[in-house]
């Protein structure tokens, strides 16, 4: 096991590698939530500096939580060859639509259907580990269900819906945000 004060070039290089990555939160209360996220939706912003973009799903506990404490995790995992670990320690903080900072973050990805915010990161320390526990696993195709369903959504019918859903499943408080469903 190694630490590091920041992302190095062969940080960089791994992240890039990998297909899907894991998302950990929690508040002082409540339920730890852990995230499995895919599409090419994370960005390494600088050494220091991390974001990923978050669609619509089954919650928004990440987003309660780090309004609520800040602190999360990023864990990659590499399923090829050769096995590693590597772990992601901040702090972080959702940005809506609706921010200031939002088209400055925004610009650095690709949109997609049901993307409600950006998670901005703060690198506090990186963390590698040997892996060898993990097993070897080929990526065969990214699941299209979830951006298709946003790209097939009536946005009115939506925000309707959902414009109540402002707290987390432990009563957190969330912003409501403007989804983006175009193609």
């Amino acid at each position: 096991m190694e630490f590091f004060d920041a992302l190095n070039d062969d940080h960089v290089a791994f992240i890039a590698r990998q297909p899907m990555f894991f998302v950990a939160t929690a508040a002082s209360d409540g339920r730890i939530n852990l995230s499995p996220k895919g599409y090419d939706a994370f960005r390494v912003l600088g050494a220091k500096r991390v974001a990923y973009l978050d669609l619509g799903g089954s919650g928004n506990e990440t987003h309660a939580h780090l309004v609520a404490d800040g602190r999360v995790t990023i864990m990659f995992n590499n399923f090829a060859n050769p096995a590693l670990i590597m772990r992601l320690y901040g702090t972080g903080k959702p940005v809506l639509p609706q921010d200031a900072d939002w088209d400055e973050l925004a610009s650095s990805f690709d949109i997609l259907p049901g993307t409600r915010q950006i998670f901005d990161i703060a690198v506090d320390n990186v963390q590698t580990s040997c892996g060898w526990g993990v097993p070897r696993m080929e990526m065969k195709a990214d699941r299209e269900t979830l951006v298709k369903y946003h790209r097939q959504a009536d946005p009115d019918a939506w925000m309707k819906k959902t414009a109540d859903r402002v707290k987390s499943i432990d009563g957190l408080r969330t912003r409501a945000t403007d989804r983006y469903f175009g193609g």
